[in-house]
């Protein structure tokens, strides 16, 4: 029974984000939003990542962890409504940086309200139910284009079906076991607070790489990750969310072999991998446009589970076995922070300077943009496999 409340508890989370966050850069460029502007709607997650590290230290001191979820996806279906009666992108910045504040520790939270009742080596079996949910929230669009005949995918719609998969999970989350703070009592600080109690293990050699390679690593994720639907509306595709979702439905049956690899090849290597793949997805991206084979983008988001999985669950799992028991929420809240918080802000910014540097007036050159993110992807891996070189993840 824990394990299913805990599968359905990731099922919802990430259903609810996923749904209006992946046609997100489509959704702003049919409103003429600027790039600048752009970039920084875009990064409304990633700053609601800093907050991660304070929402770990108040499960970790204060409140249940399971209550603090709750709370915080009540306040992010309110701004979700919110966001989707505006087309202005002031307001629709505020909306979504509110809502984000509210969500993005929810990715630290659950991770840590599963593993507190299971060994972190099942995690990967509970966490592919976000994925689940993340493929599911396509369904989203298939009903209404297909079957309601209404535009779905650019629209603010998505905001509507987010809030409502937001609500429900508020409440199914109250359910969960009880998860209490493991560190009830003790002084907090603002060491705590903002989650630097967890660089204190960066005077780590190995951990310390770690960090800075998963920052550096999040500056080609961004491409993707944020301004793929950007691409795939510059190249006329129906299906928006369908499409790239066929990438995290892939992400299912790459989540179940992240534990099987890590016993076979070892953590490191299990890492190392999800950077292989890094690089192959935009090599795959760039040599699709440079032959005129649209069937090669599919290489590139049919591995991004392999990319995900093997790289970025792995390092939780990794950041789960380094930190001491006291430090396991600020820990999962840092590692959020490092990536999906100040690295995908950089990279999102970056990312959005290198589409500006390669726009015409014929257009994007998104040849020349995938030439780059190969290139860095490349130098990225070459530099892990030296550096990092962490015996006992081997």
């Amino acid at each position: 029974m824990i394990k299913f409340k805990l599968s359905t508890m990731m099922l919802l989370q990430y259903m609810m984000y996923a749904v209006w966050w992946v046609p997100l850069a489509a959704y702003l460029t049919n409103l003429e939003v600027g790039s600048t502007q752009k970039a920084l709607i875009l990064s409304s997650m990633a700053i609601g990542c800093m907050a991660s590290p304070l929402v770990g230290m108040l499960a970790d001191r204060f409140f249940a962890a399971q209550k603090v979820l709750a709370g915080l996806n009540f306040i992010h279906a309110a701004m979700l409504l919110w966001a989707g009666t505006t087309n202005n992108p002031n307001i629709l910045f505020l909306c979504l940086l509110l809502g984000m504040l509210a969500y993005m520790p929810s990715w630290s939270l659950t991770s840590a309200i599963a593993m507190a009742h299971l060994p972190s080596e099942d995690f990967p079996k509970i966490r592919v139910f976000g994925s689940i949910g993340w493929v599911a929230s396509g369904l989203f669009s298939i009903i209404f284009i297909r079957f309601l005949n209404i535009d779905f995918d650019g629209t603010n719609i998505p905001f509507y079906c987010g809030a409502g998969v937001s609500f429900i999970a508020a409440f199914t989350n109250l359910g969960l076991p009880n998860t209490p703070p493991l560190a009830k009592g003790q002084k907090a600080t603002l060491i705590d607070a903002f989650g630097l109690g967890t660089v204190q293990l960066m005077k780590n050699k190995n951990f310390a790489i770690f960090i800075v390679l998963s920052f550096l690593s999040m500056i080609p994720f961004a491409m993707y990750y944020s301004y793929f639907s950007e691409f795939l509306l510059f190249i006329d595709t129906k299906y928006i969310s369908v499409t790239i979702n066929w990438g995290v439905l892939f992400e299912m049956g790459f989540m179940l072999l992240v534990p099987v690899a890590i016993k076979k090849f070892g953590l490191r290597k299990t890492m190392i991998y999800g950077l292989v793949a890094l690089t192959i997805r935009y090599l795959a991206f760039y040599a699709g446009g440079v032959v005129t084979q649209p069937w090669m983008y599919y290489i590139g988001i049919l591995i991004h589970g392999l990319i995900f999985g093997f790289f970025y669950v792995g390092g939780q799992i990794y950041i789960d076995k380094k930190a001491p028991k006291h430090l396991k929420s600020q820990a999962q809240g840092f590692i959020f922070l490092v990536t999906f918080g100040l690295g995908l802000l950089v990279g999102n910014f970056l990312c959005a300077e290198l589409i500006d540097y390669y726009h015409t007036d014929a257009g994007y050159n998104w040849d020349a943009i995938w030439a780059v993110t190969t290139i860095f992807s490349a130098v990225l891996l070459v530099l892990f496999v030296i550096f990092f070189r962490n015996k006992d993840v081997d």
